[in-house]
């Protein structure tokens, strides 16, 4: 090669060299300015909002990005293999559990929850929460619906909000979930509203403002998805976790109250309901040990224009794989999913042998009792199956199949079937002492309304009562709180 054409090859590298180098410098740049932007908008804060603003679409002037996500909740399209916000009959796929919740409003209708959106119109619904001639629930089920209870709290006291009927307070109730419940409209800080976390936390010695903004990303969350009880008369919310956060403390916790939730109607066992101890589950397993927050995984943060924010879509991960998953693992998309399928599915399988076995334990301790059974031989048996039944709820109704701890979610599944076998084995014993037959003839449960009809609830009676509430009570109510709402924030 002649030094001429040596002399013009290096221009060219030289050349290419530097444009990399400023192609670079751009990027660096760039990400530079983005940083900063990023930066700019968390520091932003809420302008001229009221201390118990209610109204999500008033934060919304201020916070467009996030509630532009926020409304996508409304969408109720996506469904996993097991979850999702799809509407999904539990009953109709667990006849089972029918029988596990006769004598209690589950009994009567349980649906997948379809996310924060729906809240209000989700209980309004619902045959759990009665009509206008049967209304059992307290006011406490209004708890973790509405940033509306926070308002009232504040305004009349939170003892005063707990007492009465669920139907006393609808007028109040007006707002779905939303920012009022989680943020302080002043600084936008993370805030808890609901004093029942608060004082739980008190009686462990420890004070919400000691918490970092990482753990406060869970613990929003932990106001409502969490084991909860109502105290006393007034129905006072309560979450048990004075022992501790598993299974096993909150049952201590509750065994030595003597609390029930209520007596079951075919084997007269005095019943626990566990609610939905997402936090506490996540709380035994490896992401919460390695710092995960809640949100990091269901409110992910994303960037847009430059602008870095937290995603209000609250929804599964398995929807949104690449900014919630994939943050940390670099597995594909499709192997992601396939990790999550697989461990629920085992999950799933223990779950539904301990379903059997339970139902089947009340259905022979109901016939033991028409045979005669007395109170003393029946005492350890109830107990057996109290105790198999909230070990199984206490995973059954957390929101994540198992998979927010699946080694802790297996054991107490285990720990389920061995009690309820148990029962079953001390009800042969009692079938033989009062010369009964082996095996104990057991009712044709197999379908959702077979079920019902057994326990003795007549559907369509409700059904009715409830129409009856969503054509008159509810309307009304409806207009009261928006003559309260004009009134407070003077439209």
């Amino acid at each position: 090669m002649s030094d001429e054409k040596k002399k013009s090859f290096k221009g060219i590298l030289l050349l290419l060299a530097v444009a990399v180098v400023v192609f670079i410098l751009g990027l660096f740049t760039s990400s530079i300015m983005e940083r900063r932007a990023e930066s700019v908008a968390k520091l932003k804060v809420a302008a001229d909002l009221p201390e118990w603003e209610t109204r999500n679409e008033e934060w919304g002037k201020h916070y467009p990005k996030e509630f532009e996500s926020y409304l996508k909740m409304a969408d109720t399209n996506f469904r996993s293999m097991y979850a999702g916000s799809a509407t999904v009959d539990y009953l109709e796929n667990s006849p089972e559990l029918v029988i596990m919740w006769a004598g209690y409003g589950f009994s009567k209708d349980y649906l997948q929850a379809r996310g924060h959106s729906y809240a209000i119109t989700d209980i309004r619904n619902t045959l759990r929460t009665g009509g206008i001639d049967k209304s059992p629930m307290p006011a406490t089920c209004w708890s973790c619906k509405s940033p509306d209870v926070p308002r009232f709290m504040s305004e009349k006291g939170v003892a005063e909000f707990y007492k009465g009927k669920w139907i006393d307070k609808g007028q109040e109730i007006i707002n779905p979930i939303g920012c009022g419940d989680c943020h302080d409209p002043k600084t936008m800080n993370l805030k808890i509203t609901r004093p029942a976390l608060i004082e739980a936390m008190e009686r462990r010695g420890k004070k919400i403002e000691d918490f970092t903004h990482q753990e406060m990303r869970s613990l929003v969350c932990a106001q409502c998805h969490v084991e909860y009880y109502f105290k006393g008369k007034d129905k006072y919310l309560t979450f048990p976790w004075d022992k501790g956060f598993s299974a096993d403390s909150m049952e201590a916790y509750y065994d030595e109250i003597g609390f029930k939730d209520w007596t079951h109607k075919l084997s007269k066992t005095n019943m626990l309901k566990t609610q939905h101890p997402d936090y506490e589950l996540f709380m035994t397993g490896i992401h919460a040990q390695r710092g995960v927050a809640c949100a990091d995984c269901h409110m992910p943060y994303k960037v847009e224009g430059g602008v870095k924010f937290t995603d209000h879509h609250i929804q599964s991960p398995l929807n949104n794989i690449a900014n919630s998953c994939q943050v940390c693992h670099r597995e594909s998309e499709a192997e992601l999913t396939k990790n999550v399928n697989d461990i629920q599915k085992r999950v799933m399988e223990i779950r539904r042998i301990v379903e059997k076995s339970i139902a089947k334990a009340h259905l022979e301790a109901e016939f033991a009792w028409k045979s005669g059974a007395s109170e003393e031989e029946m005492k350890p048996v109830l107990a057996l199956i109290r105790s198999a039944q909230w070990r199984w709820d206490w995973v059954a109704a957390a929101n994540s199949v198992g998979f927010h701890s699946p080694v802790e979610a297996l054991r107490v599944l285990g720990t389920a079937i061995e009690r309820s076998e148990k029962a079953q084995g001390q009800l042969a014993v009692i079938a033989v002492r009062h010369n009964l037959n082996l095996p104990i003839p057991l009712p044709d449960v197999s379908t959702k309304s077979k079920a019902q009809a057994y326990i003795g609830l007549n559907i369509e009676e409700l059904r009715k009562d409830k129409e009856k509430l969503k054509a008159t009570v509810i309307p009304d109510w409806e207009e009261k709180a928006k003559a309260r709402q004009g009134a407070i924030y003077k439209y």
